[in-house]
């Protein structure tokens, strides 16, 4: 259940109950998607760096180590030692991207697994399954990802059997939440609106899917390579039409300033692998601007990434240390790199709650902004 705490101007705090505990939104899911934080982050590192939901991906997981498997082992939350929410992605986006050949039809889509190449079909009915299996406390409809630059009529085409996939997403999550073997019977399912660019489209697609009574919902297919002025536009647009009493999800979004600019549109979820990706690169995020700790400049530099942080490598170790394990390659380098980007992620979503209650989000949207763009 959904309880809408606040909102200042299009900006929502909320909070969402599930089976897992209570997650404070907005919200950053870390993403670990083959369930694990990539750049040896321990489920105990989590804990400790203000991690509320962590996300895995439901295609990784069916093909290694299998969906059938973690069931057998008491579910993804047993498997990982996580006891906090964890939102599994349907699979869809990585069948699409990954996938190479592949073939849609009506029921489903036919692809072969880009680690064996394997022939794998999975359909709506296939991805409830899979998560249901993973028993993952929030499972996404299985959706089709067309690409952005698809023409109208395919749009529309790729739209309409989106919204008849979920329809048998939903009926088939009754179906398995109400079986005796199911480990999370209070599983909740989040819809997703697609439509690329197409403002009319995505907003004809966003009152369809309102009307289903989801748990919550997301919007899909954006951040693929349209400019962020497109996706705040259409984020302006759907936002609106979707049910303000339900979360809404910004699905692999973004940098801090997305982020900021997503929660100023009324997006409640984010996930993004840039803070582990940049992190496992040497790139780290500040209240200053984002710096690269292999540059010659750190090499004598006793100060820690950021001055007052509280991140396990801010509190122990200096930028000059940090950058000598990452010329070594030392894991540990890439490590204290992830841990303080996901902490600065997640530091940076609590202040948002906090200047959301205090009725200054624009505020402190500007300064902020100021701050993570490197402005003077």
């Amino acid at each position: 259940m959904y309880e809408l705490i606040k909102k200042d101007g299009m900006a929502k705090r909320g909070r969402l109950h599930t089976v897992h505990g209570t997650i404070e939104t907005p919200v950053f899911m870390n993403v670990g998607t083959a369930a694990v934080i990539k750049g040896a982050v321990s489920t105990d590192d989590l804990r400790g760096i203000k991690t509320q939901v962590e996300l895995s991906n439901t295609y990784h997981l069916h093909v290694r180590p299998g969906d059938k498997v973690i069931k057998q082992l008491g579910g993804l939350h047993k498997f990982m030692n996580w006891d906090k929410p964890i939102l599994t992605d349907s699979g869809g986006f990585q069948v699409f991207s990954l996938a190479g050949l592949r073939k849609i039809k009506e029921e489903g889509v036919h692809f072969h697994s880009h680690i064996d190449g394997k022939k794998i079909f999975m359909g709506p009915e296939e991805s409830m399954q899979i998560q249901s299996n993973l028993a993952s406390t929030i499972a996404m409809a299985f959706d089709e990802c067309p690409s952005s630059v698809a023409d109208r009529a395919y749009m529309e085409q790729s739209v309409a059997r989106t919204t008849r996939w979920l329809k048998r997403c939903k009926d088939e999550m009754a179906r398995l939440n109400s079986l005796p073997d199911t480990i999370n019977p209070n599983q909740m399912l989040f819809g997703i609106n697609q439509g690329g660019i197409y403002e009319d489209i995505r907003v004809e697609h966003a009152k369809k899917i309102a009307e289903l009574g989801l748990d919550g919902y997301a919007v899909g297919g954006l951040a693929v390579g349209e400019s962020h002025e497109e996706m705040y536009r259409i984020l302006e647009a759907v936002v609106p039409v979707l049910p303000e009493n339900k979360p809404t999800y910004l699905m692999g979004v973004g940098t801090p300033a997305n982020i900021l600019e997503g929660v100023d549109r009324g997006v409640d979820f984010f996930d993004c692998v840039y803070p582990t990706r940049n992190g496992r690169h040497g790139h780290v995020y500040t209240n200053h601007g984002k710096l690269n700790l292999f540059n010659a400049k750190y090499e004598l530099d006793d100060r820690p990434i950021e001055e007052g942080c509280q991140c396990p490598a801010c509190r122990s170790y200096s930028r000059a240390y940090i950058r000598h394990l990452l010329k070594a390659k030392e894991m540990l380098g890439m490590r204290l790199c992830v841990l303080h980007n996901l902490y600065f992620y997640n530091t940076m979503m609590e202040e948002i709650r906090e200047a959301i209650d205090a009725g200054n989000y624009e505020e402190y949207k500007r300064i902020k902004l100021e701050g993570v763009l490197g402005r003077k």
